[in-house]
């Protein structure tokens, strides 16, 4: 993505945005929010933000922190939520190799990963967002029977999660090849940006559910 024009100028005008950090760099939840919320909910590699503040406006009770590694996309995020108004989600700007040593422990009731990037080279596997690394780092950050929530339209990294997600001792509920012919699954599905350009061109979403 090109750099945007202003960029650090308009992070300023939504800085209010970003989570709160505490003396040790370590995600601030009471700060960042401040009222007591019913849920907290992360999802990793919010794009553009169009779930994540869908997922706000649905759940008004809930917090939700979005976090992603491009600050350019992240810019476009914030800026979304913030036309929205939407008091209850945060932003942060991150690698999620670091998820752990940043986000508290124990304190997800959810994890969204949505369309995260394939890559679908073998060399690249360990830096699929469902490696076993990754779903390491998840288990740490997980409330106990905290869900993973995860969709692709990339049918090989579908079937390599899977494997993963059973190697890492979650069980996997809601295994889905077609989310949107799911007559069950498909009412509460909250589309993103990717989502609606790839069903658009007639490729299936697959959708599965990780808990531990």
């Amino acid at each position: 993505m090109r750099p945007k024009k202003h960029r650090e100028e308009r992070l300023s005008a939504v800085e209010d945005r970003f989570a709160v950090f505490d003396g040790e760099g370590r995600l601030d939840i009471a700060s960042t929010f401040g009222a007591e919320y019913k849920k907290l909910y992360y999802e990793f590699g919010c794009g553009k933000g169009a779930f994540c503040c869908a997922l706000a406006q649905r759940e008004p009770e809930s917090a939700i922190v979005a976090v992603e590694k491009v600050r350019d996309v992240l810019l476009m995020a914030m800026e979304k939520a913030a036309a929205a108004e939407s008091a209850n989600l945060r932003f942060c700007n991150f690698d999620l190799e670091h998820a752990a040593d940043i986000l508290p422990p124990q304190s997800a009731d959810a994890i969204y990963l949505n369309f995260s990037d394939p890559w679908p080279r073998k060399r690249h596997a360990k830096r699929r967002l469902t490696s076993p690394a990754f779903l390491e780092r998840y288990k740490l950050i997980l409330k106990k029977g905290g869900v993973i929530y995860f969709k692709t339209d990339n049918a090989g990294l579908f079937e390599y999660s899977l494997e993963t997600f059973a190697q890492c001792g979650y069980k996997v509920n809601n295994v889905c090849r077609d989310l949107h012919a799911d007559e069950k699954l498909s009412p509460g599905n909250i589309e993103t940006e990717y989502e609606k350009n790839f069903t658009a061109k007639g490729l299936k979403i697959n959708y599965l559910e990780a808990t531990l």
